[in-house]
């Protein structure tokens, strides 16, 4: 099962639009996924289910939110009880693959700081016991899961670094960076790296400090597969020069970066999640334009797993 968490520190950079993309695409491949929505705004939720049937069947004790809780009347011990299974877009995947989804809810920000609450301790070894327990709750939830159940599990995580996220990169084997070729979405990425790097560094030093032999502190060394661009504009079939700049300095940085891009088009994507079936899927007869640039994107992502 290959766990892949999508970051960015900038929100607005087509990151749960990558997140649905890449996910149906590999179910349309045959392979079952599972996709779990950390994101207080709920993007990807609403991308596949209704909010209007959210809120009467799911927002009570069925998100992401009754797993993190740390009250009791609300917290799920069952992570296996979470997971829905989104019909319409199911439905268009006519029996190839199984697309899954475990949904957030709008109040998750408040979680983050109720698990601040549980970290801290008397002396280092407590800390760190704490520390380790708090960040791995995601994996503990994933673990619940049969390793035959899922060939992917896709992680949409919020733009930020807290405790949730954290959790996610924990239980992750692997990180995508999606960002627009521009200033703003680009000038982060090697702070994320660094964060990234930190908290792996913290979390083995706490498990190798731990007086315990249990699978509970093992380390973790998720790996970087690299940043994929997207909103790109295009002119002449090739990025604008002024993306071309950006993608071309992220190399030059040193960061491993998808060879295929998403292409800007605000009507295409913006208006799939009103059917719960995302572009790669819905219009993989008549456009195949875009629909081509999503299964270069899963192609490299398979090569690189």
């Amino acid at each position: 099962m290959h766990i892949i968490s999508v970051i960015n520190y900038k929100g607005g950079v087509g990151k749960t639009t990558l997140t649905a993309n890449i996910a149906a695409e590999l179910a349309y491949r045959g392979h079952d996924v599972l996709m779990v929505d950390l994101d207080p705004q709920a993007s990807l939720t609403f991308s596949f289910i209704e909010p209007e049937w959210w809120r009467k069947e799911i927002a009570v004790n069925k998100t992401i939110k009754n797993w993190f809780s740390t009250k009791k009347r609300e917290r799920c011990k069952n992570f296996n009880q979470l997971i829905l299974s989104p019909e319409a877009v199911n439905d268009a995947l006519d029996g190839r693959g199984r697309l899954d989804l475990v949904s957030s809810h709008l109040d998750l920000i408040n979680v983050d700081l109720e698990l601040a609450t549980e970290l801290g301790g008397v002396d280092m070894k407590q800390i760190g016991e704490k520390f380790v327990k708090v960040h791995r709750r995601l994996k503990e939830g994933l673990d619940q899961i049969p390793d035959e159940a899922y060939d992917f599990v896709i992680i949409d995580c919020p733009p930020n670094f807290n405790i949730v996220t954290k959790c996610a990169i924990v239980a992750s084997q692997y990180v995508l960076i999606p960002a627009k070729a521009d200033y703003l979405s680009t000038m982060g990425i090697d702070y994320l790296k660094t964060s990234v790097q930190k908290l792996v560094k913290d979390y083995n030093d706490f498990c190798a400090k731990a007086d315990d032999d249990d699978d509970e502190f093992l380390p973790i060394n998720p790996e970087l597969l690299g940043v994929v661009f997207t909103m790109v504009q295009y002119y002449g079939g090739l990025p604008i020069n002024a993306c071309r700049q950006y993608i071309d300095q992220t190399r030059e940085l040193g960061n491993s970066v998808f060879d295929s891009y998403m292409r800007e088009n605000k009507t295409l994507y913006a208006d799939a999640p009103r059917s719960g079936v995302p572009v790669v899927l819905g219009f993989k007869r008549n456009r195949a334009d875009v629909v081509r640039e999503i299964e270069n994107i899963v192609d490299e992502l398979e090569v690189k797993l």
